[in-house]
């Protein structure tokens, strides 16, 4: 069982750190598996990639670090274009529910590896405990939207701008 003390957030290197990669693939399968059964949709993406294909994207990792070692949770995210973030994943190993891994992430990723920029993420719409979790860091909710029959996504934005009407997109 894990240690019930609060995980250390640090930043991984998944390309020369290849345990950490193998458990950060793992604990994103566990995660989105559930996130699937929440959502009803087996289709998304990240729980169909190999650990090559989730090693080719251009993402930069936070991990949420036990006492006692491995990885309880992790967040990932894209530099976007113009200044901004966007959230690509942010995934806790099951055993790690409900104790504030996610919470411990998302504050720290939002105070220390990019304050006060523009933040981007999307979920299932039918995912309550991350909308649940966006809403309560002052994310504000877009339109939602669905790039695949029977899925519905939400997007949250959070910093400067969000929530000041559309802006122009590709």
């Amino acid at each position: 069982m894990p240690n019930p003390s609060r995980p250390r957030i640090l930043p991984l290197d998944l390309a020369s750190d290849p345990g950490a990669a193998a458990a950060v693939h793992g604990i994103g399968r566990a995660a989105y598996a559930v996130e699937a059964e929440l959502i009803g949709f087996d289709g998304i993406p990240a729980l169909h990639e190999d650990l090559g294909e989730m090693l080719a994207r251009p993402l930069h990792w936070l991990g949420a670090v036990p006492e006692e070692g491995g990885i309880a949770g992790f967040l990932a995210w894209e530099e976007a274009e113009d200044g901004g973030v966007a959230i690509d994943r942010l995934c806790v190993a099951p055993a790690w529910f409900r104790r504030g891994v996610a919470s411990g992430l998302l504050r720290h990723a939002l105070a220390e590896a990019f304050p006060g920029r523009r933040v981007e993420v999307t979920t299932g719409a039918a995912n309550t405990p991350a909308v649940t979790l966006y809403t309560r860091f002052g994310f504000v909710r877009g339109a939602d939207f669905s790039p695949a029959p029977g899925l519905r996504m939400a997007s949250f934005t959070t910093g400067p701008a969000a929530g000041s009407g559309p802006r122009p997109g590709p």
